[in-house]
């Protein structure tokens, strides 16, 4: 984790699960009066930024306190009575689960209304990004290959060369990561060369993440060859700060998972005034038809190709399924069968 630093106060104000080690990054962004909006988010800091100041150009008087945490965290800070008035983060069943269970607030205004139907549910829960996972790769490991398109190319190119890509693939620890573990058993429903892919990565050792930041910096550095399942909203920034070459994103062409960045008001919320004015700031910019710049792409942003037709995950009770415990534990020990091979000692 890039940043663990933070407050005592900040610390007891979510609630005992929430240490200095589990929270990433937090800053307090200080307004004109002593209203206070707090946000705790999976979106790295310096992605939010924009969102943050562009909010406070409108309400200088309000101050932003606002906390990074890993999306199962955050999932369970919330539900252990975390203090906040906003709660974002791009792992949409463990937020669906959340506010299913009775810890969101209802809102609804013009711009709630004039979103999609399926970018919301119940006036509770709000999306406000269309996200695809896609593939990064460094460009100097993949000298010389044809890059691939689809998870049957990629199968191919990993098991042709596999001193190549042993130990340089990357991908989410879907025993910790909620984004990490959302990507997996959507793409698990939704493609049969899922397990085939996990089980060629899983012979060459594949290193687990937490966060997509952390497996692009790797990719741009050379220790990875290549991340699977990462936000190409973070992918997109790394290239928009000049990879110089070194960084290629690819969309697979047979299916892309589309994730939903979703935003509701927890029910122990203070200053619902105020968050219901941070939601429409952000819905606002959802329905933009253009990036226009910001770091997060609008719900207007689709993915190209064959895959398009696939369209974004279904923000509703269907995402449920695999956090059910039984479902969990059957999906986990399947993953890590495929994904913790060692090969055989050579004799």
């Amino acid at each position: 984790m890039r940043f663990a630093c933070l407050a005592f106060g900040l610390i007891l104000s979510l609630g005992a699960p929430a240490t200095a080690q589990e929270i990433e990054d937090h800053r307090f962004f200080p307004g004109t009066s002593d209203r206070v909006l707090r946000v705790v988010s999976t979106t790295d800091l310096d992605v939010f930024e924009p969102y943050i100041r562009a909010f406070q150009a409108e309400r200088p008087e309000v101050a932003v306190d606002y906390s990074v945490m890993s999306s199962s965290v955050l999932h369970q800070a919330i539900r252990d009575g975390a203090q906040a008035d906003l709660v974002i983060s791009s792992a949409m069943d463990l937020q669906f689960q959340l506010v299913n269970d009775g810890f969101a607030l209802p809102y609804r205004s013009d711009q709630t209304d004039a979103l999609p139907d399926w970018a919301r549910w119940r006036d509770l829960i709000f999306a406000f990004t269309t996200e695809p996972a896609v593939v990064v790769i460094n460009t100097a490991r993949f000298a010389g290959l044809e890059l691939p398109t689809t998870r049957q190319d990629l199968i191919a190119a990993l098991r042709d060369n596999p001193d190549r890509f042993q130990d340089g693939l990357g991908t989410y620890d879907v025993r910790d990561s909620g984004l990490g573990y959302l990507f997996a058993t959507q793409e698990d429903r939704s493609t049969d060369a899922y397990w085939r892919l996990n089980e060629v990565m899983g012979r060459l050792r594949t290193s687990f993440y937490c966060c997509s930041s952390q497996m692009i910096d790797d990719v741009a550095s050379g220790r990875l060859a290549l991340a699977y399942n990462v936000l190409g909203s973070y992918a997109a920034e790394e290239l928009a700060r000049g990879s110089e070459g070194r960084v290629q994103v690819i969309r697979m062409q047979d299916f892309a998972n589309v994730i939903l960045r979703t935003v509701f008001i927890p029910a122990g919320a203070q200053e619902t005034l105020l968050a219901g004015m941070m939601v429409d700031m952000l819905l606002r910019l959802a329905l933009r038809e253009t990036p226009d710049g910001w770091p997060l792409p609008p719900l207007s942003q689709t993915v190209e190709g064959p895959s398009l037709g696939f369209g974004p995950i279904k923000l509703g009770p269907a995402l449920l399924t695999y956090l059910d415990p039984l479902n969990r534990r059957a999906f986990l020990a399947e993953w890590e069968n495929a994904m913790e091979q060692r090969p055989p000692l050579p004799q």
